[in-house]
């Protein structure tokens, strides 16, 4: 039987970084967030529903579902009055895929790394100390899977790729310390332990979570550095931790690093 292990997304925090001024666009924001919750859910959704799950105006709710109906984004059963994501998602999403050169290139090396260690492989985008994003997938025919879907974000601090991301963003304790206490555990690492561990990935080059972030699950997480020295990207690699001693988890993280150079050497910026 396939057992399969829930990977729960939390919603991404806004970064305390110096940037630019983003004056807030409440339509904008609201339109946002109705097409990620309607992407999140696997029914059709009511504008009472939706209205009451983003705690807005019943009224607005439907002003803004009627915009999103008319350009093709958000689709309506006339018979049930219920709404999910429309056609016209996909030439957007095509888009992103098609232009975004670490997937196409890291696909072939994450189909490679399931069938070879059987872990489900993934490909994700670092978005600073907030967020990450899943940009390839792969999953292996072993009984294991997580649910997980190209596209999805998760904060970005956690498991192992969290640890790369505090060793290689270039940003003070202080800020990593605050992102930190709002990352999803199931055995959560006390602070000074995982400051410790995150010492251990810069040092190593990689990082394995051996069941803090979702229980009795390996997660292997290897870094792509940009030019600066900060990480871009990772190869992230999930299996079982019953099946897996640390040995593997060293051997796979090895054979991970050695695949992420060659996919950041493919990847550059060429000039």
């Amino acid at each position: 039987m396939k057992s399969a292990v829930a990977v729960r997304e939390s919603p991404a925090q806004p970064s305390r970084a110096a940037g630019p001024r983003v004056r807030p666009v409440p339509a904008v924001t609201r339109s946002i967030a109705i097409l990620r919750l309607l992407g999140a859910s696997r029914d059709a959704m009511g504008v009472k529903a939706i209205a009451q799950a983003l705690g807005l105006v019943t009224s607005t709710c439907l002003h803004i579902l009627r915009v999103l109906v008319q350009e093709d984004l958000v689709r309506v059963d006339p018979d049930t009055k219920r709404y999910t994501l429309g056609m016209g998602m996909l030439p957007l999403a095509r888009s992103v895929i098609e232009r975004n050169t670490f997937a196409n290139v890291a696909q072939p090396v994450l189909d490679a790394l399931a069938a070879t260690w059987g872990v489900t492989a993934m490909g994700v985008e670092v978005r600073g100390v907030d967020h990450l994003v899943v940009a390839a997938l792969s999953r292996s025919q072993v009984p294991f899977s997580l649910h997980v879907d190209v596209g999805s974000r998760f904060p970005a601090l956690t498991s192992a790729t969290g640890r790369l991301v505090a060793a290689y963003c270039g940003r003070p304790w202080n800020e990593i310390a605050r992102s930190f206490q709002l990352a999803s555990w199931q055995n959560a690492p006390r602070l000074e332990a995982w400051r410790k561990e995150v010492e251990t990935a810069r040092r190593k080059g990689y990082s394995i979570d051996r069941g803090n972030y979702i229980n009795g699950v390996t997660i292997v997480a290897v870094p792509l550095l940009d030019g600066a020295g900060r990480v871009s990207h990772a190869l992230v690699a999930a299996g079982v931790s019953a099946q897996r001693d640390p040995a593997w988890s060293v051997a796979l993280a090895t054979a991970m690093r050695v695949q992420a150079q060659a996919i950041s050497t493919s990847i550059a910026p060429r000039g």
